[in-house]
């Protein structure tokens, strides 16, 4: 089902059949490295984080992660879209994209749909971000898109350190 569309890009809600690009990104080394471990290891285990994750989010809060396409062929480059985490007052904002379109501004223009796409359909009234400490092209990629750094906090369970961007909408 198509989200919201860009200039070069297509959001779409993610579907069990990608569960092979879907395992390939969360195994990639920096999103490992930045985001964490899901524990996805086989075809199967990304089709259950498709499921438990992204479909069931779209079931329950009206949105979540989706599938970034390029709008000329359909090829899947990443991940764009909202999360609602417990452990947040406000619906949160998340992006990761494979390595080869890193750089080409694909994730600002996905994060600007997704913004754009919160506050003109689902009228939400602010949209927060975490990012590690050290990914500084996460952090640089949410200040341009306007959002300022509120606070340091640890993530439940892991107790990693990031950093929380709020911006209101």
């Amino acid at each position: 089902m198509l989200v919201v569309q860009s200039s070069r890009l297509r959001l779409r809600h993610i579907e069990i059949g990608d569960g092979e690009f879907i395992l390939s990104l969360l195994n990639d080394p920096e999103f490992l490295k930045f985001v964490g471990d899901k524990k996805v290891s086989d075809l199967e285990s990304a089709q259950d984080y498709v499921r438990q994750g992204p479909v069931a989010s779209y079931e329950n809060f009206g949105f979540g992660l989706y599938l970034v396409e390029l709008l000329d062929n359909g090829e899947p480059i990443g991940i764009c879209g909202l999360l609602k985490r417990d452990f947040l007052e406000y619906v949160e904002l998340g992006f990761a994209l494979m390595p080869l379109y890193r750089g080409y501004g694909y994730a600002f223009e996905a994060a600007q749909a997704t913004m754009g796409y919160a506050r003109n359909t689902l009228d939400l009234p602010q949209i927060v971000a975490i990012s590690a400490s050290k990914n500084f092209r996460s952090i640089k990629l949410l200040e341009r898109l306007g959002m300022q750094f509120d606070k340091r906090m640890s993530l439940p369970v892991t107790e990693k350190e990031v950093k929380l961007f709020k911006l209101g909408l």
